[in-house]
Order: C-alpha cells, then sequence, then structure tokens
C-alpha cells in the first residue's frame, strides 16, 4: 500500500510528519538507493528506506489511552522549571515506552479525562476544530450565577479579543455535604484556559476544574484506574 513518506515515517514512530519533512529536505531520506523529495510516496512494505543511513523502522501498532490527570502537572513534554508533566506521570501509572502526543491540553491547576496517543494524525483529526468533538467539564464555583450570566456564557463574552462561549450550562446543587455548587460546562472548541477565562470576565472565581467527558468516553470508562487503554473502537467514537 502506496503513502506518502513523511507518513510512513510517522507511522514507524521515527518522527512527526513535519519533523519528517525537514528530514526529507536535508537529503537524509533515500528510496531504493536513491534520495527522496517531498511528495514522494512508497510502499515500505516493498521498498527499502534509510534515514541517515539506517532502515526504517516496521510500522508500529498505535496506542491511544484515556487517563484522570491530577492538578499539579504540566501537559507537557518537557518542564524547564523541573515541573512534573503529565508523560512523566502517565510512566509512573502504567504508560508503556514511545512517542505519545497528548490531546486535549488541561492547564497545571486543572485535572480530569486526557487522551495520549501515539497516532498522530489521530491527535491532528480531535485537535482540529472542524470536528467539534464536544468536552464537559464540571466547574467547582463559591455560588451558583443567576440566569442571566448563565445566558452570556452561551452567547460569550470578549476575553483578550477572543470570543469565548460554551454550548451549555448546567448549573448543580452542591454534590456532597459541604461542598460548593458547581456547573458542567460543555464546549466544541478549546481555547487557552477557556473556562477560567469566561468565567473571570462574569467574576466568577473556579476553586476547582475537572474534564467529565471527552466526546463519547466519560469518567465511568476508567472505573478506577487512572490510566486506561482505548479499544480501535472507541477512537472511532471520538471523531465524528
Amino acid at each position: 500500500m502506496s503513502v506518502r513518506l513523511q507518513k510512513a515515517l510517522a507511522d514507524a514512530g521515527l518522527c512527526s510528519r513535519r519533523h519528517a519533512e525537514v528530514l526529507i529536505a536535508a537529503g537524509r531520506v533515500t528510496v531504493d538507493g536513491l534520495p527522496a523529495v517531498l511528495g514522494t510516496t512508497v510502499d515500505p512494505a516493498r521498498q527499502r528506506i534509510l534515514v541517515d543511513g539506517r532502515p526504517l523502522p516496521p510500522p508500529q501498532d498505535h496506542l491511544t489511552y484515556l487517563g484522570d490527570k491530577p492538578r499539579g502537572v504540566l501537559c507537557t513534554a518537557l518542564d524547564p522549571a523541573g515541573r512534573p508533566t503529565i508523560i512523566q506521570w502517565a510512566r509512573e501509572v502504567g504508560l508503556p515506552p514511545g512517542r505519545f502526543f497528548t490531546v486535549g491540553r488541561l492547564d497545571y491547576d486543572s485535572e480530569g479525562l486526557i487522551l495520549l496517543t501515539t497516532d498522530g494524525p489521530l491527535a491532528q483529526r480531535l485537535a482540529h476544530p472542524s470536528h467539534h468533538v464536544e468536552k464537559e467539564y464540571r466547574a467547582w464555583i463559591p455560588r451558583l450565577p443567576p440566569r442571566p450570566v448563565i445566558a452570556a456564557m452561551l452567547r460569550g463574552v470578549e476575553a483578550s479579543g477572543e470570543r469565548l462561549r460554551a454550548l451549555a450550562v448546567v448549573p448543580e446543587a452542591p454534590l456532597h455535604p459541604g461542598w460548593p455548587p458547581s456547573l458542567r460546562i460543555v464546549l466544541d472548541e478549546g481555547r487557552n484556559r477557556h473556562i477560567r477565562r469566561m468565567l473571570a470576565v462574569l467574576d466568577i472565581p473556579v476553586l476547582r476544574l475537572r474534564r467529565i467527558r471527552i466526546g463519547s468516553l466519560t469518567e465511568a470508562f476508567l472505573g478506577n484506574r487512572p490510566l486506561r487503554l482505548l479499544s480501535h473502537g472507541d477512537e472511532e467514537k471520538l471523531v465524528p
């Protein structure tokens, strides 16, 4: 089966497609002994592909995990300040070796469901706004806002030149005695610190923020595990 050369390099787990293009342009990739060019299509099963003189590894079976990110963890591969990262945390709870992409980032102080996958194209599809993959959050707040404030969240508010809106907002009474009330908020796009910034414009402090659903996957899918491997069928449900 013929595929673009940069896809073949990415499928082998060697690098991202973008970095593969850099390698090809730099003359570091050959196909059947000839220098490769951008746009080349190849059949990895029949052709000899070398990167820096070394054979291309065989294609890897992609792995996708659903994790429950705790607070105090950064959604980045490396932090110069030495703070815990999502990959470090995931390794500690069972993520196998490999090059994983984080899908649906959460900020340092937020928690909840997050996807980690070795499938770069899947990560791109899930992150692209055109697919409108819904994400649902629970935001604990000091007191429930009046209806006009909730209506403003549904219409959208301006923050730093961006329009921040919610697809749905459901007020909730305290889940347990002594707990604050909360808002269940559904987004179909994910801007940086979207919910925190939207609520800040409306003078609503966020005491705690947790993502409870990504597409069709909810907290119930994890059970009491911090990390769970998805099947191919589970992955297909995520992208409309």
